[in-house]
């Protein structure tokens, strides 16, 4: 919630001042929800407070209350002495949903959370405060070698990827076009799913040979095995497989601005003369930046410091800087509102 327009009495000014301060209830009884599994057990069907408390060993008195507030907060719905699912957590807070967020709303509970617990301190000192943000880029490597804990991670990134794949697969004119590259692809989400709106497309995913495996999970999942295949390497190092079209997502803002260079600068040999690179990411538009951007933004220098936050016109520059030439700048309609720059490679 924002302040937005201020209240017309003292008391509702207050009780806005009051409810940002306790916003964080509303997150953690949705985390909470998802950690213990309560709208996975009710895809079910629906359950009473009893039932609930023994299938998921709950068994704090106040349970009745927490699946009260769940209701208040219109994921479930209740009807007599059973709770169901809302419409809302059915489609995107059941596991095995194409739209599944649960994923997401782990990870923060895992990270993220913890990390703005420490704001106050990271804002005094400028340095981040997640569990891995003494790794730097190494945390991805540690992350990946327990492919449990990986795929936590891909859960997370599908969750919000999913939608700007969509984007991507509706804004760009693929019809001329025959091989796509997803450079930072993970295990392939965004790939497949461009993939499945155009047939005609053949993919590749460049990223950490140790997700291979949950690469080839998932694109049997989405069943795309034969149209989007892996390469393992390092991309800084590794020339990158040539292709019509280069996706970089939430990628650049990972490195400084010299190794963006060194990454762009690759991008534009691997890509066929008259085909084009997609670059989107949480950019910084001094014209329009709204709340979420500023907040998206803040949250990614609470995981890591070594991050390197820029701006739409740095993304032009860069691009121009590494012979691209950009024809289109747009904000995408996914989670994060991600600003999206298409550029160019001249014939």
């Amino acid at each position: 919630m924002t302040l937005g327009a201020a209240p017309s009495s003292s008391v509702a000014r207050a009780r806005a001042v009051i409810g940002l301060n306790t916003a964080y209830f509303r997150t953690k009884a949705l985390q909470s929800a998802v950690e213990l599994g309560v709208f996975d057990l009710l895809a079910d069907g629906p359950a009473t407070v009893e039932t609930i408390q023994e299938k998921l060993a709950v068994q704090h008195r106040l349970t009745h209350d927490f699946l009260d507030a769940l209701v208040g907060l219109e994921l479930l719905e209740r009807d007599g002495a059973e709770y169901r699912n809302s419409e809302l957590a059915a489609e995107f807070l059941v596991t095995g949903q194409p739209t599944y967020l649960g994923g997401t709303c782990a990870q923060h509970a895992r990270l993220h959370y913890h990390a703005w617990g420490r704001l106050t301190e990271a804002l005094r000192d400028g340095h981040a405060k997640s569990a891995v943000a003494a790794q730097g880029a190494a945390a991805y490597l540690d992350y990946y070698r327990d492919l449990d804990k990986a795929r936590q991670v891909m859960t997370h990134m599908d969750a919000h990827n999913g939608f700007t794949a969509d984007e991507l697969a509706r804004q760009l004119d693929w019809s001329g076009y025959t091989t796509f590259t997803d450079v930072g692809g993970a295990r392939g989400n965004v790939a497949a799913r461009i993939a499945r709106a155009h047939p005609h497309l053949r993919g590749v995913v460049v990223d950490l040979p140790a997700l291979r495996p949950l690469f080839d999970e998932r694109m049997r999942e989405l069943g795309t095995t034969d149209r989007v295949r892996f390469a393992g390497g390092d991309f800084f190092v590794d020339p990158l497989p040539a292709s019509d079209v280069l996706i970089l997502g939430h990628v650049l803002a990972d490195w400084p601005a010299d190794k963006r260079m060194r990454l762009l600068r690759n991008a534009y040999q691997a890509v066929s003369p008259g085909g084009r690179i997609a670059v989107y990411d949480v950019m910084i538009d001094p014209s329009g930046d709204d709340l979420e951007t500023l907040l998206q933004r803040l949250n990614s220098a609470m995981i890591r410091d070594d991050n390197s936050a820029y701006s739409v016109s740095d993304c032009e520059g860069h691009l121009r800087e590494a012979g691209f030439e950009v024809e289109r700048v747009f904000r995408a309609d996914t989670i994060t509102r991600d600003h999206v720059v298409i550029a160019r490679k001249a014939v």
